[in-house]
């Protein structure tokens, strides 16, 4: 896509977030879904962007994505080693199709439960959140493209869009499972990751490693925080619920060890995740 077209695309400006949030959906081109996440945010904080309560029909199942990379069952995915640059390049290309992944994941999560009588403070939130995911995307991508490679190169697994289709008709297993499952895991990985490239000497993925690390925590909290909206609103018990949920939709257990004090941080407490590991 030319630069005209893409700026055209970017600049959309939607009547409902609804409408914003599909058009991110909808994009293939990682760049130009990551300009179209990031632009609904700013409309949204200047007002220009209402939301429809209505249920939303024909919503997609799954988002548009580019030809490349070539996705694989996460058990075929080969083993990434950081002792030489395209080992490097490789994780660091995981990582960009873990935040492109989480581009759409928080567009699904306001478009898709905008009936759910909810605050628009929420909408707010999963809209920021996008914002920085697209952020996020596009910082690893650079960096790739500095290291002579670009977003496609490596294969990738489809593993965080399953939990999005399993948990599309219940948001309080959405909530668990997405923010409080699989971004939490982030938090508990990702400092080893950082050491790991320092060792190796890549300080420019280092920055960008720690201000992900940064923005993860306020992810994971605002999906602790919708959790027990949406558990208050039902009147049930957010442990107990937590708990089911992952028993309902998560496939496996629970990884040790876990960053108690990110976690903690993000306002999930050690109840929450202490004694999943044995299921």
């Amino acid at each position: 896509m030319s630069g005209q077209a893409h700026s055209a695309a970017a600049s959309r400006k939607p009547a409902y977030m609804n409408d914003a949030v599909r058009a991110v959906l909808e994009a293939p081109d990682p760049r130009i879904k990551a300009a179209l996440a990031r632009q609904a945010v700013a409309d949204w904080s200047h007002g220009a962007l209402g939301v429809d309560t209505q249920a939303p029909s024909n919503w997609p199942d799954r988002p548009a994505r580019p030809d490349r990379p070539t996705l694989l069952a996460p058990r075929n995915m080969p083993t990434r080693k950081l002792g030489s640059e395209k080992g490097r390049a490789s994780q660091i290309h995981a990582l960009a199709h873990i935040e492109l992944n989480a581009i759409d994941l928080a567009c699904d999560m306001a478009g898709r439960f905008c009936d759910r009588g909810l605050d628009d403070s929420f909408y707010g939130d999963w809209l920021s959140i996008a914002a920085d995911e697209a952020r996020h995307f596009l910082m690893l991508e650079k960096r790739l493209n500095d290291m002579g490679f670009a977003y496609g190169d490596f294969p990738a697994h489809d593993g965080l869009w399953e939990a999005a289709y399993d948990t599309r008709h219940d948001l309080a297993a959405r909530l668990a499972i997405v923010p409080m499952v699989l971004e939490a895991r982030g938090l508990d990985v990702t400092p080893g990751m950082i050491k790991r490239f320092n060792k190796a000497g890549d300080t420019a993925t280092v920055r960008i490693l720690e201000t992900i690390y940064e923005d993860e925590k306020s992810h994971v909290s605002a999906g602790v925080k919708w959790f027990h909206e949406v558990c208050s609103s039902e009147k049930i018990d957010p442990t107990h619920c937590f708990h089911n949920k992952l028993n309902d939709y998560f496939k496996g257990k629970l990884k040790p060890p876990f960053n108690e004090a990110a976690r903690t941080a993000a306002g999930m407490p050690l109840a929450f995740y202490s004694d999943t590991t044995a299921r």
